[in-house]
């Protein structure tokens, strides 16, 4: 990752104005709001730091796997005891983060003593580091500077995926826009804002003209058209069945959307529901707090589509705003005397407010595709059948895009 800032100059008149184009670090830094994550720590992380990505990685790995506190001897004692369960329960990715060792390397060694040793010394070293770092407490429990650094490392990640996708790019909506979505060009005026100026449209412009440099005639900004608020609220299935590599693509797509939605002028809310809601979130701007309350996200328990649902009805504004709900599950609802005819009915409920809903559903089996088609069909929304989770991102951002 190259935190440079590279910078071209515009020409205005005589004198010369240099315009600086948003580096990864730039754009990182002026989206996030931390309080824990200073200057330097960013920049380590930007700079390709292996240990402090392992560290935050270490801790969003755990999360997904369920895991609430660290502790050696807990760890070290399911490696060496079972090692097949223990990788059932952990994950090959948080077994080769917080051992140092290939899981495969790890499983056939597991049974001498002097690898054990040396295994255990691993594990001890990691988990005293998270501790010294101040990224856990001295019971093993993540602390705040913790989930900061995990909500980063997911960032960045998900910000490289979806520039590898080129997902990242603008879309030409539907509608006309509204609160600052760049649409079209115009030529400069004084008053512009600097924001607004298109860099390349720019130098085009100066190139067809014979120009050497950039002068202040060629300069071009994006003019703005006016779209309707949207607010969309992003529910994650956080039931025990979507633990590991589930509930982090799920995440991923959550900032996906959240990256491209706030910046767009809408709001996005969240809910991450299993047995219970365990987070919410109305509507907001607010990337930093979706962010870290998506990082912190545990699978555990069952399913209650009802409550997220009527939950969303709550969180959603009353003015007049287009309101959409995503929910992302792998699994039917299994909370409630009858939780299939229930969830339907407060989909309903969730349409009759003026609330359209859609579903990306993980692998879902054949009665778990049918009530998902009767939900979306009477929450005028849209069903996404997934196998490959690495496509949720894309599919999330398709989703919003429809709604524009």
């Amino acid at each position: 990752m190259n935190s440079r800032i590279s910078r071209k100059k515009v020409v205005a008149g005589s004198s010369h104005v240099e315009i600086s184009e948003l580096s990864k670090a730039e754009e990182i830094s002026g989206k996030l709001s931390f309080s824990k994550v200073d200057d330097k720590l960013m920049h380590s992380v930007l700079e390709n730091d292996k240990e402090k990505i392992d560290e935050g990685k270490l801790i969003n790995e755990a999360m997904n796997q369920g895991i609430s506190v660290f502790t050696s001897d807990s760890l070290y004692d399911q490696l060496v005891k079972d090692y097949k369960l223990a990788e059932q329960m952990l994950g090959e990715k948080l077994i080769k983060l917080v051992s140092g060792y290939d899981p495969n390397y790890l499983e056939k060694n597991v049974g001498i003593p002097e690898f054990r040793k040396e295994l255990k010394q691993n594990i001890e070293r990691n988990i005293q580091k998270l501790k010294e770092d101040k990224l856990i407490d001295k019971d093993g429990f993540v602390i705040e500077k913790g989930i900061e650094l995990a909500s980063l490392i997911l960032y960045v990640e998900e910000l490289d995926n979806i520039i590898a996708k080129g997902l990242s790019g603008e879309y030409v909506h539907k509608k006309s826009f509204v609160y600052g979505e760049r649409w079209d060009t115009k030529g400069y005026k004084k008053g512009d804002r600097y924001k607004d100026l298109a860099i390349k449209r720019s130098v085009k412009t100066a190139v067809r003209r014979g120009h050497t440099e950039v002068k202040e005639a060629d300069l071009r900004t994006f003019e703005r058209k006016a779209k309707g608020r949207i607010c969309v609220i992003y529910a994650i299935d956080a039931s025990g069945s979507m633990k590991g590599k589930k509930i982090d693509a799920a995440k991923k797509a959550g900032i996906a959307l959240a990256y491209k939605a706030i910046n767009s002028n809408d709001k996005v809310g969240l809910i991450v529901f299993g047995s219970e809601i365990r987070e919410e979130i109305a509507p907001t701007e607010d990337f930093t707090k979706l962010l870290k309350s998506i990082a912190v996200v545990r699978a555990s328990r069952e399913t209650d589509f009802v409550a997220m649902i009527q939950k969303a009805t709550e969180l959603f504004p009353s003015e007049d705003v287009t309101k959409h709900l995503i929910i992302i599950s792998d699994a039917l609802p299994t909370v409630g005397k009858e939780p299939e005819k229930e969830s339907m009915e407060a989909v309903g409920t969730a349409r009759g407010n003026g609330i359209t809903v859609s579903l990306i559903g993980i692998g879902l089996e054949k009665k778990g595709k049918e009530l998902a088609k009767k939900i979306v069909e009477i929450g005028d929304g849209r069903l996404y059948m997934v196998s490959n989770v690495d496509e949720i991102d894309k599919i999330i951002l398709e989703d919003y895009y429809e709604i524009l």
